[in-house]
């Protein structure tokens, strides 16, 4: 039988390594949260991500793996994505209403040169406030996940599940070779640097309506060539 003395220290020496790295999953969160909407809260992100955290800690095995943060980092940013995945943010229904959204977005910024406000949006699409409110939200979550979840969610992405790992990828380099490339960084630095639109805007000084339209575009574009 292990002595209960042995057990308490290799409790402790578990709990004083996720303290260590309580300042960097603060830090994940807060990155984060600095891409998602205000209605998603630093908090919450921070309280998944330390809970993650702890788990790690106390099944670490040293032996096996040199690093803790290096073991430990992507699982718990998994965690915090599995947080968002978890609040079914796209429905059937509101799938739809973010696809009207973004023709109407796109239709106004032609005329207009600027962004819609959600009470233009509810006017030209003749629908209520508060749906066009979610809807946003629902769609700003919804671009922080990763490539692959953007490109497996929705009707059109059914049509992925059929195709190898490989042959997406090449059906991704050809989508993307389409385009200059200031738009290819802009998919560089919001999925692979995550950076915020507002620091993809100041490096290559583009408006954060024209970066999150050429988001979209490319998405879309990954999705029909798949379909053909």
């Amino acid at each position: 039988m292990i002595p209960n003395a042995y057990m308490q220290e290799m409790k402790h020496k578990e709990d004083e390594l996720a303290i260590q790295y309580l300042p960097a999953v603060k830090a994940m969160a807060f990155r984060l949260k600095e891409r998602l909407p205000s209605s998603i809260d630093y908090m919450d992100l921070s309280a998944i991500g330390t809970e993650e955290l702890i788990k790690l800690a106390r099944k670490y095995d040293e032996k096996l793996n040199d690093s803790f943060w290096g073991y430990a980092k992507k699982r718990v940013y998994g965690a915090m994505l599995d947080y968002l995945r978890s609040l079914d943010i796209l429905s059937r229904a509101s799938r739809k209403l973010i696809k009207a959204i973004d023709y109407a977005v796109d239709e106004y910024r032609l005329l207009h040169d600027e962004e819609p406000t959600d009470e233009v949006l509810a006017n030209i699409l003749n629908e209520n406030l508060e749906k066009i409110h979610e809807a946003r939200i629902a769609s700003s979550i919804y671009t922080v996940l990763p490539l692959h979840d953007q490109l497996h969610v929705g009707d059109e992405g059914a049509a992925l599940e059929e195709i190898e790992r490989d042959s997406l990828l090449e059906v991704i380099q050809h989508v993307l070779s389409g385009y200059n490339e200031r738009e290819q960084l802009i998919i560089q630095f919001y999925y692979f640097e995550e950076l915020t639109l507002k620091e993809i805007s100041e490096i290559l000084n583009i408006t954060e309506s024209r970066i999150s339209q050429i988001h979209k575009s490319v998405i879309h574009k990954i999705k029909e060539s798949v379909r053909i």
